[in-house]
């Protein structure tokens, strides 16, 4: 037995779609009696009903940038956890203030603050189905179980400066990594990356 992965976006999903080549790879592989999973740095609720929808089958997924490790079942198998003390302070840090909302990953939830127009989170959840909890920046000192702390800019050089100021006074706790405009950000340690 083998075990083969691939991201999702950009790869898997092109031109928003996943062509009928890649899904007969992928059930031959699968038939051969090998594994295969998905890798992204989106939410489980937010990739596994795209996987579903367009008919691709897999093993594992390995979501929010290696944050949570989830089998066919839905079982999580492993899940990161950033230190809940950095999450204020990420939030409270001037350059993270620029985002259009601060989305906190949890293994059955995302939560959801500091949302305004641009951001990608509730358009997603409603085309996909996706659970959203809805909380006030108050309540951020609270949250445990977090595996990624997501961020979205409007210009990429937002998400890049901000990764470099978190990087520079949070680096012992966290991974801040930059994705054109977006900004994820999981326990040190964590990441595509980091492998």
């Amino acid at each position: 037995m083998k075990v083969a992965a691939s991201d999702y976006d950009g790869t898997l999903l092109r031109g928003g779609k996943i062509d009928a080549e890649t899904k007969e790879g992928i059930a031959r592989w699968r038939a051969a009696g090998h594994k295969f999973g998905v890798v992204s740095g989106r939410d489980y609720g937010m990739l596994v009903p795209q996987l579903r929808a367009y008919g691709v089958e897999f093993d594992y997924t390995v979501c929010n940038n290696g944050g949570i490790i989830r089998g066919t079942d839905d079982s999580v198998r492993f899940q990161a956890e950033i230190a809940p003390r950095a999450l204020p302070a990420i939030a409270a840090e001037p350059t993270a203030q620029k985002s259009f909302h601060f989305a906190f990953s949890a293994a059955d939830t995302t939560y959801l603050c500091h949302h305004s127009e641009g951001s990608w989170i509730e358009r997603e959840a409603k085309e996909w189905d996706f659970p959203i909890t809805y909380i006030e920046e108050s309540d951020i000192a609270g949250l445990t179980k977090i595996h990624q702390f997501s961020l979205g800019f409007p210009e990429p050089e937002q998400s890049n400066a901000c990764a470099e100021v978190l990087n520079a006074k949070l680096g012992d706790l966290i991974h801040a990594f930059p994705n054109a405009c977006s900004l994820d950000i999981t326990p040190a340690g964590i990441g595509k990356d980091e492998g």
